[in-house]
């Protein structure tokens, strides 16, 4: 059989998968980025091919590289989208609170709010902690998303603490951050552990250094 004879195959969609419709184009990013979130969940990042992600969208693989570059550039996109979710969720759970709250009060249930969007959103957690799968450059970019998540905590201690140290409620956010990620890490060997056990945990273990800082009339 000659070159020109044989049968050429565009990479993309299987034969007889339904071809997606037109999508416009934030639509279609949010839709391969959901996809892949749950195929790099399910199979690890290493493993998982742009070509499966194609094939589960309908797509051709050409199309996840014009949006994303590589098949890291999704990755990376896809736990970004998964922190902002979490920020999110967080921060509406703070304004939400009665203008009246403690800055205990905020503390718990800022902690409690992402257990319970670790339990919502199984997938994404799982997203998230494959970030080590990630090359320097990469890495970087989670980085950066992560220290946004610290701002955002550190301003909301501020706002309750204005006399307080902006670097050392920095690192306190950052501690904040830590505990949570690790005791979550802990709770997929432990599934036995609520989401309020868990709040417990690092409440007990983050609470007392930051309510050094207070006075009896702030707590």
């Amino acid at each position: 059989m000659t070159t020109s004879s044989k049968t050429r195959r565009r990479p993309g969609p299987a034969k007889g998968t339904p071809r997606a419709k037109r999508l416009p184009r934030a639509e279609r990013e949010e839709q391969i980025l959901g996809i892949a979130e749950e195929i790099f969940a399910r199979q690890g990042y290493s493993v998982t091919t742009m070509e499966e992600i194609a094939e589960a969208a309908g797509i051709t693989k050409p199309v996840i590289y014009d949006y994303f570059e590589s098949k890291e550039g999704l990755l990376t996109a896809g736990i970004a989208r998964a922190r902002e979710a979490l920020r999110t969720s967080t921060v509406e759970v703070w304004q939400a609170m009665p203008e009246d709250s403690s800055l205990r009060e905020m503390f718990y249930v800022g902690v409690r709010a992402f257990f319970t969007f670790i339990d919502d959103h199984a997938t994404s957690f799982q997203l998230i902690q494959q970030e080590g799968a990630l090359a320097t450059h990469a890495h970087q970019g989670v980085e950066d998303i992560r220290g946004e998540q610290s701002r955002v905590i550190a301003e909301s201690i501020a706002a309750a603490l204005p006399d307080a140290d902006p670097l050392l409620l920095a690192g306190y956010a950052e501690s904040v951050i830590g505990a949570c990620e690790r005791v979550a890490i802990w709770r997929i060997n432990h599934p036995g552990v609520t989401a309020e056990q868990a709040t417990d945990i690092v409440f007990a273990t983050v609470w007392q250094g930051l309510d050094s800082l207070m006075t009896p009339a702030r707590v």
